[in-house]
Formats: C-alpha cells, sequence, structure tokens
C-alpha cells in the first residue's frame, strides 16, 4: 500500500517543491576572459527553460500509479500538456488523474487519459508529429519500439527499460544473501525493473547460502493480496507465468539448478501463481542470468575474486541497478564504483523525488526524477546578451 498510494501522493508535492526551487534561467560558467569581447562589450550567457510541448506519458504495469505520477507530475509542472497512457494491464488508477484535473479545474486538453485494450493508441502517440516527447516506463523490447516510432519526428525520450542488476555479496557480508533473495522473490513477485535478480556470492561460500536459501523461502507464504498473512503473491498475467516457466527450463537446459521453487504452487488452482525461484547459476552466461523475466526467479552465481564478479555484473546489456554489500565499507564502495550502471547502492537503497534514476545500454535512455528529471521536459535556449 505504501509504494503504491502513499509515495506517490508524498512525492507528488516534493516534485511541486522541487520544481520551484529551480530557476527560470541560469547563468552560463564562462570564464572571466569570455566575459568581456574585443568590442569592449560584456557578455552575459543565460540558461533558458521554457517548455517542450506535448508529452505523451505510457506508463508501466507493475507500480502503474508511481510510474504514471513520475511522468504527469513532472510534465505538467513545467507548463506542459499531457496525454496519459496506462498499461492495459492496470488501467483504473489512471482515472484518478483524470478525475484529480476535474477537481482542479485544469483547462480542457491540458491532461487527457487515454484506455485502451490494445496498442493502437501507444502507437499514434510515438508516431504522431504533435506528440514533442514520450515518456515511456516498460519492456526493453517495446522500449526500442517507443524508440524507432518517434524517431521519424525526433522527438524527446525517456526510456526507463529492463534490468538485470547485480548484487555482489563481499566475503564479510555474505550471510545477507539468503534474506536479500527473499525480498527480491517477494517484491511484486519480482516484478521490479531494477531487482537485483543475480545474486554474486564467493565461490567458496556458494553451497552455505544455497543451503540457507533452500531452508527459507520455502517458508513463504504464497496467495491472495486480500489475506493479511500473504508474502508473494501473483505475476500479472498467465503470459507472465509462462514465462518464468520457460526461463527455468531454459536454464536447466543450459547447466543451472534448481534449489528451490521453479513450478506454479500445486495449493493454488486459480491464479497466476509461481514459486519463488532460485537457480544454482554456474557462469553468468546462463540465459537466465542475462535475460530479464520478470518473476520472482533469482540466480546465485559464484565468483573466484572481486574482479571476477564486477566482470561478470558488468556483462550483460542492462545496466539499470546495482547492488554491493559489505561491512568493509572502502572496499563495498571501490567495487561499486566499478559497476556500470545508472544507479548503483552499497549498502543501501534509495527511491527519492530529489535523486534520479535511469538506465544505461539496453535499460534505456535519459533520468526519471531529481532535478534531471524535471528539466528533461523543458526546452534549453541559451541567451547571450552584451552591453
Amino acid at each position: 500500500m505504501s509504494s503504491q498510494v502513499q509515495l506517490p501522493l508524498r512525492q507528488a508535492h516534493e516534485i511541486l517543491n522541487l520544481f520551484l526551487s529551480l530557476p527560470e534561467t541560469e547563468d552560463n560558467p564562462l570564464p572571466l576572459k569570455d566575459r568581456v569581447n574585443a568590442l569592449g562589450q560584456t557578455i552575459q550567457s543565460l540558461r533558458r527553460y521554457t517548455p517542450i510541448g506535448v508529452v505523451a506519458a505510457i506508463a508501466a504495469y507493475n507500480f502503474p500509479f508511481l510510474t504514471a505520477l513520475w511522468k504527469v507530475m513532472p510534465a505538467l509542472v513545467t507548463g506542459n500538456s499531457v496525454i496519459l497512457r496506462p498499461s492495459p494491464l492496470t488501467p483504473l488508477s489512471a482515472m484518478v488523474f483524470a478525475d484529480a484535473a476535474d477537481e482542479a479545474e485544469l483547462p480542457p486538453g491540458v491532461l487527457n487519459v487515454v484506455l485502451e485494450s490494445g496498442i493502437e493508441g501507444a502507437r499514434m502517440l510515438t508516431t504522431h508529429p504533435a506528440i514533442d516527447m514520450v515518456a515511456f516506463t516498460g519492456s526493453t523490447n517495446v522500449g526500442m519500439q517507443v524508440m524507432s516510432q518517434a524517431s521519424s519526428t525526433m522527438k524527446r525520450l525517456q526510456l526507463e527499460l529492463g534490468g538485470k542488476s547485480a548484487q555482489i555479496f563481499l566475503p564479510d557480508m555474505v550471510e545477507r544473501a539468503a534474506a536479500v533473495v527473499a525480498g527480491v522473490c517477494t517484491a511484486h513477485a519480482g516484478q521490479g525493473c531494477a531487482l537485483g535478480t543475480r545474486v554474486f556470492v564467493p565461490e567458496d561460500r556458494k553451497a552455505a547460502v544455497l543451503e540457507q536459501i533452500a531452508a527459507a523461502l520455502p517458508r513463504i507464504r504464497i496467495g491472495s493480496a486480500h489475506d493479511a498473512d500473504t508474502q508473494l503473491g501473483p505475476v500479472i498475467s498467465a503470459a507472465q507465468r509462462a514465462r518464468c516457466e520457460h526461463f527455468v527450463d531454459l536454464a536447466v537446459t543450459h547447466g543451472a539448478r534448481v534449489v528451490t521453487g521453479g513450478k506454479r504452487p500445486a495449493h493454488l488452482a486459480k491464479g497466476y501463481f509461481f514459486e519463488p525461484t532460485v537457480l544454482d547459476v554456474p557462469d553468468n552466461g546462463n540465459p537466465a542470468a542475462q535475460e530479464e523475466i520478470f518473476g520472482p526467479v533469482v540466480c546465485v552465481i559464484g565468483f573466484r575474486d572481486l574482479d571476477h564478479a564486477v566482470a561478470m555484473a558488468n556483462d550483460s546489456r542492462y545496466g539499470l541497478s546495482g547492488y554491493v554489500h559489505g561491512l568493509d565499507r572502502a572496499q563495498a564502495l571501490k567495487t561499486g564504483l566499478r559497476i556500470r550502471s545508472g544507479t548503483v547502492n552499497v549498502n543501501a537503497g534509495l527511491m527519492s523525488t530529489y535523486v534520479s534514476s535511469g538506465g544505461q545500454r539496453a535499460s534505456g535512455i535519459a533520468r526519471e526524477r531529481g532535478v534531471e528529471g524535471l528539466r528533461l521536459y523543458q526546452q534549453m535556449s541559451c541567451l547571450n546578451i552584451g552591453g
């Protein structure tokens, strides 16, 4: 409830406050020698920020209200008009924005909500010449289509796409691995793009870690969200459950071993449930370690030394997030600085209005939240004034 309702409501106010703290114009950092020209004129150079125009906001299903808010609020406060198109799998919370627009008496056309069961509306939003920017959260494959469709009209893009984030456990904190793995599986049933689904532990400690996981994860209570004791709910659809099954089978075919889980829970005949699953993966080249599964499936991989761990962490087409765990903070930070990712968390995690996030490589382009996430919705022009 807190991540789906309370957090977005708090961040809505924070986004507004952050924007109000930003200047409309900023001084360019000209060196002194460039502030006076050959004619003796004093030069001032300014960056000026204005609205970009019409923004198409295409939200994801896993955090439908939050991912929509991260687009709608920055776009509106920076002076743009917005067309919000939620995922067809989770459309209802988007109507909250429509109700709020009516209650706030926004002028007609400033905020628009388009619900659809297919993709025709989304395709039009990414191709129509009247759209100036597309902000999209979703899979890498769909993000590539968005980029391609937007290219002919040179739209600005903000793409927050898939991830296959690494978690490196230094030897002095490897005992935390089992609890962290359980947390990954139970967080929205593993349906989070920034979740650390590749877990790297010292090779000589791997057997012990897997034993702890095998003892802990079967105790996770799977069931309906209406049950207060539920720790793990269903994935979004039958197709997503089938994807989990496919990658478990594919992983095993390529030499992995199912430590726990790997199938539908026998006691739940109805619903798209999948057991919390941990795979003992022999190397980082396994398909389950290379592709985003988006379900409660985690790979555990052994490393010889930290150089080996970092090399495997960076051996991915994704670069959304990364994690390092270690009591030796200096060593943990040194390791984290070597991870090629848009966000790196060292003994911590943070989701703040004031700190941006964004992907590298196949995990997307541009940043969301923070100052960068606000300026993205503005055009910048430079004014050079002499006198």
